[in-house]
């Protein structure tokens, strides 16, 4: 396959930075999206120019570091993470536009690194669990009904990495933000700082400068665990009944 690469550039978060072409005359269709950018880099580095930085890790779609906006779409045009994206979902002599997560809690770093530290403190802000609840005990044994506790385990999927803020035309985190308020809201382990755990979140998503929730549903569209919509329904629940029985009145 012989593709064009349309790539943002930008040498730092003062850097107007802009779109730079990069054509590549043999990518293999089972080439990783990521795959095909380490043969760019290699080329680039062989004619003494600066890579292209991007952020990676596992690249099996665990850790959620390979975020991309790849024709107008987070992480491509797939629901999945740019590192399980392969060239066979494009077309040979294809362009691809690749730019970073657009929003102004995740400043850019450097070319298609944004820092999605605020994820970080807004999961810092929810506090711990404090229950001790002992050793692991039997299956049968746990009194979480199966519903509620699937539910859980799917909010508690979420990886954290920031598509549903690159796909909302306001830059909210809400879809990941509830995300993680329901998979503690739901189990008897979260009970005890619940109240407290929505509040805090809340307030600190707001204050990392993250939007508002537009109803359009384009987090859950391009999320690559399918995380619901529910669970901002249920965050908003938890929030309100939360505020409603809360000193805190700001």
């Amino acid at each position: 396959m012989k593709i064009t690469l349309k790539v943002w550039r930008q040498k730092n978060a003062n850097d107007k930075g802009g779109f730079k072409n990069y054509t590549l005359d043999d990518v293999s269709p089972d080439m990783s999206f990521l795959e095909m950018f380490d043969v760019l880099n290699e080329k680039l580095v062989a004619q003494g120019e600066d890579p292209v930085h991007f952020d990676h890790d596992c690249r099996e779609g665990i850790c959620g570091m390979c975020s991309m906006y790849i024709n107008g779409k987070p992480h491509g045009p797939q629901q999945t993470t740019t590192c399980q994206l392969h060239m066979r979902s494009f077309k040979d002599g294809d362009t691809i536009t690749v730019e970073p997560w657009r929003a102004k809690a995740f400043p850019i770093v450097k070319d298609l690194v944004v820092d999605r530290g605020s994820f970080d403190r807004v999961i810092q802000s929810g506090g711990y669990v404090s229950v001790n609840t002992g050793g692991v005990p039997d299956a049968n044994e746990i009194p979480i009904p199966k519903k509620i506790a699937d539910e859980a385990f799917d909010a508690a999927t979420c990886i954290g990495c920031g598509a549903c803020v690159a796909a909302c035309k306001n830059a909210s985190a809400m879809l990941f933000v509830s995300a993680k308020i329901s998979q503690l809201a739901m189990l008897p382990q979260g009970q005890v700082e619940r109240k407290t755990r929505a509040e805090n979140m809340v307030a600190q998503m707001d204050e990392e400068g993250f939007g508002a929730c537009t109803n359009t549903g384009a987090c859950s569209a391009e999320c690559p665990k399918g995380i619901s919509l529910e669970n901002i329904a249920r965050m908003n629940r938890e929030y309100l009944g939360a505020k409603a029985k809360s000193d805190n009145l700001d």
